[in-house]
């Protein structure tokens, strides 16, 4: 845990972004988060989330807020609102609105599907966004592009695999990464993805079901590209049920490329596990290298 807290300066700016006073009367410490420190604060009948890491770290919860005003920007998805962002001594924070938690019922995941097939509807002219930010505590370039296989060359894949090298990978996983890079546009020869808003980090983790029966996205890692990278996540750690899958392809169906472009997808999302954890996440990547290079 980061500790101690300077309460009376976040509240400060909190007052300041909302126009009304607010002074911390309680707070409480929430487990769960591996990168950042995070707690519940309250005060005046109202209540925020707050989260807190080290302060040389502030961009990354601009980035934050900025992806999180942006998921909100269609309307059709509830996410929660930042409210402000700062640093305080040695600690750097962002405030949002506090989210109350129920439980899951199977209507709400058809919900779910349907909203994320709207998000995913809200488009852009170029793929990436305006600003870089993070996946996890791992750096995501961003830099805009035209053309969707030279970005996921550029700035997902090839981005990894600099990364991995320079955390120990493997040089059989280094080559067999290299030789699927020059493979890319083998996997979009006959679809042309939409530079679609995404979430980016769509794991189980980063959502919830809401008190109210609604679903909730968070912790994004927003940027502008196939809709196929973000539904290829909520399958990499065991899955959304069928209910979420069927509902999305009602919605707006997948392509029927996506059951092997999904490998393709979430080998980025390993290499970064890799990256940041190191272990047997390098075979694992080696192990979808594998598989891929046999579809070229």
């Amino acid at each position: 845990m980061i500790w101690p807290m300077n309460w009376a300066e976040i509240a400060e700016n909190i007052t300041a972004s909302r126009g009304e006073a607010f002074a911390v009367e309680q707070y409480s410490s929430l487990g769960g988060g591996c990168i950042n420190s995070a707690f519940r604060i309250s005060g005046q009948g109202q209540d925020y989330f707050v989260k807190l890491n080290r302060a040389h770290l502030l961009d990354m919860f601009v980035a934050e807020a900025e992806g999180l005003a942006e998921l909100n920007k269609p309307g059709v998805i509830c996410v929660p609102e930042p409210i402000c962002y700062g640093t305080t001594g040695s600690q750097a924070y962002i405030v949002m609105q506090a989210l109350s938690f129920g439980g899951g019922q199977r209507k709400v995941m058809q919900l779910f599907g349907e909203q994320l097939a709207k998000l995913h509807r809200y488009t852009a002219g170029q793929f990436g966004w305006r600003r870089d930010n993070t996946i996890g505590s791992t750096a995501q370039p961003n830099r805009q592009q035209d053309d969707w296989v030279t970005f996921w060359q550029q700035q997902r894949l090839g981005h990894q695999l600099r990364l991995a090298q320079g955390q120990g990978a493997s040089h059989r996983l280094l080559d067999k990464g290299d030789r699927l890079l020059s493979h890319v546009a083998d996997f979009f020869s006959d679809y042309q993805p939409a530079a679609s808003l995404l979430h980016g980090d769509l794991w189980s983790g980063n959502y919830a079901i809401l008190k109210s029966g609604e679903p909730a996205i968070f912790d994004p890692a927003v940027y502008y590209g196939d809709r196929e990278a973000d539904i290829a996540m909520t399958e990499l750690f065991g899955g959304f049920g069928a209910d979420f899958y069927a509902a999305y392809n009602a919605e707006w169906p997948l392509d029927g490329g996506y059951s092997i472009r999904k490998t393709f997808y979430n080998l980025y999302h390993i290499l970064n596990h890799f990256v940041m954890f190191g272990g047997g996440y390098g075979s694992q990547a080696e192990g979808m290298l594998d598989r891929l290079l046999a579809e070229v």
